[in-house]
């Protein structure tokens, strides 16, 4: 049964293609080269062996369906695929095909390999993202934003502040990343771990397969020890975490009374099929819906952590789509959060009307914060609370009852209530915030 009705939406760019039936069985296939060379290499296989054993490692020799099936008898694929391998190869080459390998020690490694390439392609759109999201916050520095907490109206900050912060939760996921790929490590350990059947020869095997597929060699092989897995699991669970954020943001910031982003992508993208005004942000929509895959993956890859003695009665198994879901999900959420942000639209004006909209209320603290040194914290927050409660009850601007409120308007000037009610003059450290987030993402790009 296809998927591909859903998929577009859910599985979107780079990643789907390595991770998918094909892809797999050629990592599975790039293992048992890689195990053949390794022996040739130290001493237990002749080097044409090796050769020919390399030669039949093409996933288009293999049909996919057929080998799928045949994994129903022995409840993984490598077994199937071994057999066939062993028989193209033939004579006396084909004796050595799988040699001091357990199937899960092929799947294993395969995973390994699939996850590497993964990460490759799924870093890479995250740098893309980073890239168009840094420059919203160099080009929006000073583009002052109402500040929002518990979904209400806080105080001001800069939309430059606003991307900033996205730009962190992105660099922070890469680097995350990063770490993990570099812990992915080869497995070799043969039926419980030991490799007995390669003799004195297991540690310099391990270490040539581990060499000739870019992988890392373990201190010892981790058959039961899924700590790689649950690490994977994690970071790519922080990053769908991240995405959600980002891509949460944007398509509140686009519903129509706030309308201060949208997304503007080619024609016919983000309409409705019953109502022609409709603008959808349907790549932070999508981004988000692939995103939503991710927590119930990652438990369900953190719960099959315990994998009893020294090879695992259904744990291991359990573990073989959520892996590969979990990659592609994310995948598909950092490929539509790139196409969201790249078609993102920043509205000031809309941002300053908003900014507008309370009558100065987001400012109140400011006026607080001015009065406490004169009147003590306390009686400066109730009576500055009095008139945005009266500006609430609809009795008339901000500005206007703090000068006539005897309290306040005693101690400040109608002028000075007026600086004080202005967005731009509190933003903190809004700025400078902004221009280290910056700066860290360019140190972290090599970038003066």
């Amino acid at each position: 049964m296809s998927d591909e009705l859903f998929s577009r939406v859910l599985a979107a760019g780079p990643v789907r293609a390595l991770v998918n039936d094909e892809a797999w069985l050629q990592a599975m296939l790039d293992v048992e080269g890689a195990l053949a060379s390794s022996q040739a290499e130290v001493g237990l296989l002749d080097t044409e062996e090796a050769d020919r054993i390399a030669e039949a490692c093409s996933a288009s020799y293999y049909d996919v369906a057929e080998i799928a099936e045949q994994s129903r008898g022995v409840g993984n694929p490598a077994a199937p695929l071994v057999r066939a391998l062993t028989e193209r190869v033939g004579g006396a080459a084909g004796r050595h095909v799988h040699r001091g390998a357990t199937s899960q020690d092929v799947v294993d490694s395969a995973a390994m390999l699939i996850a590497d390439r993964a990460l490759g392609a799924l870093l890479s759109e995250l740098d893309e993202c980073a890239g168009s999201v840094a420059a919203l916050a160099e080009d929006h520095l000073d583009t002052v934003q109402v500040g929002r907490t518990l979904e209400q109206h806080a105080t001001p900050v800069t939309f430059g502040f606003t991307a900033a912060g996205w730009l962190s939760g992105l660099d922070a996921s890469a680097r995350r990343l990063t770490e993990v790929r570099d812990r992915l490590a080869v497995q070799l350990g043969g039926a419980t771990g030991t490799l007995a059947s390669l003799g004195q020869d297991g540690t310099k095997v391990l270490a040539a397969i581990a060499r000739r597929l870019g992988l890392s060699e373990p201190t010892l092989p981790w058959h039961t020890e899924r700590s790689r897995v649950a690490e994977l699991a994690g970071a790519l669970g922080e990053t769908c975490g991240v995405v959600r954020k980002i891509a949460g943001d944007i398509v509140l910031l686009g519903q129509t009374e706030i309308a201060e982003l949208s997304e503007e992508g080619p024609p016919g993208s983000g309409g409705s099929s019953t109502m022609p005004h409709k603008r959808n942000p349907v790549a932070a929509i999508a981004a988000i819906a692939s995103a939503r895959q991710a927590p119930g993956l990652v438990t369900t890859l953190l719960d099959a952590m315990a994998h009893e003695h020294q090879r695992a009665a259904g744990a291991w198994h359990a573990e073989w789509r959520p892996f590969n879901e979990l990659l592609r999900s994310t995948g598909s959420a950092v490929s539509w959060l790139r196409t969201s942000v790249r078609r993102l639209r920043v509205n000031p004006d809309r941002m300053r009307e908003n900014l507008e909209h309370t009558g100065g209320l987001l400012l109140a603290e400011r006026v607080t914060t001015e009065l406490a040194p004169i009147l003590g914290r306390l009686e400066a927050h109730d009576a500055v609370s009095a008139c945005c409660q009266r500006v609430a009850s609809g009795e008339g601007e901000l500005g206007d009852l703090l000068a006539a409120d005897p309290v306040v308007g005693g101690q400040l000037s109608r002028a000075r209530i007026g600086e004080l009610l202005d967005p731009a003059g509190y933003l903190g450290s809004a700025t400078t915030f902004t221009e280290r987030a910056l700066a860290a993402y360019r140190r972290a790009k090599g970038v003066s």
